[in-house]
């Protein structure tokens, strides 16, 4: 150590603290040691504690979809007499044929109208949400926030409380018993406009918007040619969240519908499982067409989960 060092280590206690000579790294003490351990023994049991609690959460919720596979695979005796959370003489393949043509392939058509619901009613909802997000995020009006406000009040209203008077009006209008029945109430989505609006305000630049009107392009063409493609992962997002709603949806159906040849998968199962005291055939029939219900939801989820991730990232951080 030099004369100079000397000098700045007299003067400067924090600089004679960390001051040593280069290539040698400076010794850990007792104490530094005993705080090392404490913060190291304070993360594990911190891990261990986080670990098990996710290992719970995730045996809660995987082992219904455990037992649905393994009485999937069952005959209609050995789903009541035989263990139930392991395999008896699997039959998964007849049990699947028996599902998809019991009553002349009721099942398909129960398939198709909820692909029909799920699907046009996602996607019109998508569409809807996000031009309304984007006018409220990018347009200044009069009574934009109030409008706001209100719509995003239907957040928190369930959809239960909406059906008696949807069923009323629709009546009314001569459209009970319709597929639009049940198809118009899935197009809203204030949850979507909510989520589409705060992407739209934070991940649309105002400098693309001006660049582009400047560059002569019309309000139309910027919001499909400019606006749709910087809000992908948020239009995903409400996508995934309509679909799998609407293909889950039961008790609007139920009001709405009472034709079973337009009743969605949800409403055909539970009309199978009333008559099973009479048919205990309907019993198998129920649990094997609840397995193949939830496969195009798994799928659908699997496929674009990274963009349902990155919608929700992007709405929470910059919301």
């Amino acid at each position: 150590m030099t004369s100079t060092d000397l000098g700045t280590a007299q003067t400067d206690p924090a600089a004679a603290r960390t001051s040593h000579p280069p290539g040698r790294r400076r010794t850990a003490g007792p104490r530094d040691t005993g705080r090392t351990g404490r913060g190291s023994r304070t993360s594990l049991r911190w891990r261990i504690l986080t670990v098990g609690l996710l290992t719970v959460v995730a045996v809660y919720f995987l082992l219904p979809v455990y037992w649905l596979v393994v009485a999937a695979t069952k005959s209609t005796g050995d789903l009541f007499g035989s263990f139930g959370l392991w395999f008896s003489d699997p039959q998964l393949i007849q049990n699947v044929q028996n599902v998809l043509t019991y009553s002349d392939g009721i099942y398909l058509r129960w398939v198709l109208n909820s692909v029909l619901y799920a699907g046009v009613g996602a996607l019109v909802a998508t569409i809807l949400s996000a031009m309304g997000g984007y006018a409220l995020g990018k347009f200044a009006f009069r009574g934009r926030e109030a409008l706001f406000n209100t719509v995003l009040a239907g957040v928190f209203i369930p959809g239960t409380a909406l059906a008696l008077p949807l069923f009323l009006l629709f009546s009314e209008w001569g459209l009970a018993n319709t597929y639009l029945a049940v198809l118009l109430p899935s197009m809203v989505s204030p949850f979507g406009l909510y989520l589409c609006r705060i992407y739209a305000a934070a991940g649309v630049p105002d400098s693309v918007l001006e660049a582009a009107r400047i560059d002569g392009a019309s309000e139309t063409r910027i919001f499909r040619t400019i606006v749709l493609r910087l809000m992908t992962p948020a239009l995903v997002t409400v996508f995934l969240f309509q679909f799998v709603g609407i293909w889950n949806n039961y008790f609007l159906p139920l009001v709405m519908l009472s034709d079973p040849a337009r009743y969605p998968i949800t409403l055909g199962l539970t009309s199978w499982q009333s008559f099973a005291d009479r048919q205990p055939e309907l019993y198998q029939l129920t649990v094997g067409g609840a397995f193949l219900s939830v496969i195009p939801l798994m799928i659908a989820i699997v496929v674009l989960q990274r963009f349902w991730r990155g919608g929700l990232a992007e709405g929470s951080v910059k919301g």
